[in-house]
């Protein structure tokens, strides 16, 4: 890599629209400039360079890494300085970003330092590659997983790198890379299947982490056919699997167009219990006759164990009441007597039908309740 230094000003210098962490919101080409400013500054901490550059000027023993493509200077490393810059010295982008205007004043000597950027160019995206995975993927200033898939992706297919030098390059020893590969390629593998859309989505961001965590799990990759399969290997997915794959793609992330939600809201615990669900016919079926994660996960476990957890959190749940009792209920509400009634009353045949059973089994006759004091 060139490391001579030019400096240019922020005027001269474009954003990387795809760029791993910003192709993550599905920017394009034709993506306005402030429209990629406000994701950097909305997710991904453009603020604490501001604040940096207040307190001590533009950091210039870092410079930034460019290419020029189409005739203009992409920035490929360095866009959230560049953002954090361009703010400051245009203020009426606060307006746009929705933030307030003084949050980007910062001191004239300051300001002076951010005149002019000091960049190094490089001749071709190849150039660059090795220096921005190992600091992105296992270095010091680490992207998400999906930004992580996104540039190993483009790293093995643009310039023809195995998996293998990737992973060495950069100091990969848990095979971090196959796997980031290998979820990215079952995405758009689905994509071109026509059974999965990433902009279709419920939420406003692709969760990749989900799928990426997901995969490592048997049940995932048994439910759609590729356990086994190389992880640098193409459409890793079957054909007669395609089906499964729309399906789980969108048990994990919903689809606007059928309007369904996502049944996978936070990645802990329902990636487990989606695992648990995938892995039995009867739970699958409750799933998609549209039953909530929670409820197909119930049915997948075993009845002994789901019946124990209940008895659990019940007891849990009533302990709890009873701690507020003497605040919590002033002797009036009729509505709180009823529930307590109702609770009452499941409490006692519950325990009716299980003394009976237990009874039963020890061919014992007639016993006092167990939890009967003498």
């Amino acid at each position: 890599m060139n490391q001579q230094i030019q400096y240019l000003s922020s005027n001269e210098l474009h954003f990387d629209y795809r760029n791993p962490r910003i192709a993550e919101f599905l920017p394009t080409a034709q993506t306005p400039e402030k429209e990629i400013i406000k994701i950097l500054w909305n997710v991904m901490g453009v603020e604490e360079i501001v604040l940096s550059i207040k307190a001590s000027g533009f950091f210039t023993n870092e410079p930034l890494i460019a290419i020029v493509e189409d005739g203009k200077n992409v920035v490929l490393e360095g866009n959230r300085r560049l953002a954090a810059v361009k703010c400051i010295l245009d203020p009426t982008i606060a307006d746009f970003i929705g933030i307030n205007k003084n949050t980007l004043s910062i001191p004239k000597t300051a300001k002076d330092t951010l005149n002019e950027i000091p960049i190094i160019f490089v001749k071709d995206r190849k150039d660059a590659w090795k220096f921005i995975g190992f600091k992105h993927i296992n270095g010091p200033a680490k992207w998400g997983s999906y930004a992580k898939a996104q540039y190993v992706s483009q790293i093995k297919n643009e310039f023809n790198i195995p998996l293998e030098e990737i992973a060495s390059q950069i100091g990969d020893t848990h095979k971090t890379v196959q796997k980031l590969y290998q979820g990215l390629q079952v995405i758009e593998q689905a994509e071109q299947l026509g059974v999965f859309d990433r902009t279709d989505i419920q939420a406003n961001r692709l969760y990749f982490s989900h799928l990426y965590t997901g995969l490592t799990y048997e049940g995932f990759k048994d439910y759609i056919g590729i356990t086994g399969v190389p992880e640098d290997q193409a459409n890793p997915v079957p054909e007669d699997k395609k089906e499964e794959l729309g399906e789980l793609l969108t048990w994990i992330y919903g689809s606007k167009k059928k309007d369904e939600q996502a049944a996978v809201q936070s990645q802990n615990p329902d990636i487990r219990r989606l695992e648990a669900v995938l892995k039995n016919r009867e739970a699958i079926h409750a799933l998609r006759d549209g039953l909530p994660l929670y409820q197909a996960y119930e049915i997948s476990q075993p009845k002994e164990e789901t019946f124990e957890q209940s008895l659990l959190e019940a007891k849990r749940a009533l302990q709890k009441a009873h701690s507020y009792q003497t605040e919590g209920f002033d002797g009036q509400d009729e509505s709180l007597m009823k529930h307590a009634a109702s609770i009452a009353k499941l409490a006692d045949e519950l325990y009716e039908l299980m003394e009976k059973k237990y009874l039963t089994l020890k061919e014992a006759g007639k016993k006092k309740r167990l939890f009967d004091e003498d």
